[in-house]
């Protein structure tokens, strides 16, 4: 009898211990609409007017909101800005809690000025998309996979489509790499990701004082049994192995979040088709306004050679 009540205090321990992970990592509450980005940190502090200049830009910027339904049910929103037709398209992910128009009002700027079409979707959980659970990659993957064959239905056969993404929203495009992503995805843009769910997790993990083991496996509970996924699926180091797409890795040599090696470690699973470049001095997801000529040059040199190829 002592023992069978030992066991189930373990168990209730887990699941609690599984909830709360779960409620503080995955679920996401009632979304509120698109506030201007505070840039708290003094590492934004620098960036500050010109973050709000371009999230404002952006935001007025008249766009077409479009919708599509995930694979599993739920409904994607995003923001469509035209700028030509037959021009390609990027399509941008955003980082984790996040929202597309704080992670890629730089990003869209440069590609509207380079003539692109451009979607920025609401991750799911996120902005205007439904859903409560955020997976860091897991499931959102599928949902690049949704928004491609949207833009392939929409926009014709021969559309080239370049994939975008920041942060989780990175880590999330370079997951996608060995899903059966059409030809018409000339290459993908991965701006600070992390190299696994895992990683990141324990490092934020270690940042707060927490014994990483014990973290991360109540992270995995909360994951598989109220988030109904398992967070060990897959990885951005696993994933583009073997993929044929061109990638592109940006990453800020002072990033304080998401570590600058972790995009070396995807490098080094595919030398032959990523190319990395860092920023020395930019934090997380500034690299851009920390050196934007040479992001400019980096990103259009990419675009220029994958989007020409026949």
């Amino acid at each position: 009898m002592a023992f069978l009540v030992l066991i189930l205090l373990i168990l209730a321990a887990a699941l609690g211990g599984g909830y709360y992970a779960y409620r503080y990592a995955f679920f996401s509450p009632k979304k509120g609409r698109d506030k201007l980005p505070a840039c708290d940190g003094r590492q934004y502090e620098p960036y500050r007017a010109e973050i709000q200049r371009i999230f404002r830009a952006l935001q007025e910027r008249p766009c077409e909101f479009v919708t599509i339904p995930s694979a599993d049910g739920l409904i994607l929103s995003g923001r469509y800005y035209h700028v030509a037709d037959g021009a390609p398209l990027d399509i941008g992910f955003h980082g984790y809690r996040s929202s597309c128009l704080t992670d890629f009002a730089g990003g869209a700027e440069l590609s509207l000025q380079s003539g692109h079409n451009l979607l920025l979707v609401d991750q799911r959980a996120h902005g205007k998309s439904s859903g409560r659970t955020i997976s860091f990659g897991i499931l959102e993957r599928w949902d690049v996979l949704s928004w491609v064959d949207y833009a392939v239905e929409r926009f014709g056969s021969d559309v080239r489509i370049l994939l975008y993404g920041i942060s989780m929203g990175a880590a999330t495009v370079l997951m996608a790499s060995d899903l059966p992503l059409p030809e018409n995805v000339r290459g993908i843009i991965a701006d600070c990701p992390y190299s696994s769910p895992k990683e990141i997790i324990c490092k934020v993990a270690r940042d707060r004082g927490l014994p990483e083991k014990a973290a991360w496996l109540f992270v995995w509970i909360g994951a598989r049994v109220y988030g109904g996924f398992d967070i060990r699926e897959t990885d951005a180091v696993r994933a583009v192995k073997h993929t044929k797409i061109p990638i592109l890795l940006i990453h800020g040599e002072a990033d304080g979040f998401v570590p600058c090696g972790m995009s070396g470690d995807i490098q080094r699973s595919n030398p032959q088709r990523i190319r990395r470049f860092t920023f020395p001095g930019a934090d997380h997801g500034i690299s851009f306004l920390t050196d934007s000529r040479r992001y400019r040059d980096v990103v259009s040199e990419f675009c220029k050679m994958t989007l020409e190829q026949t």
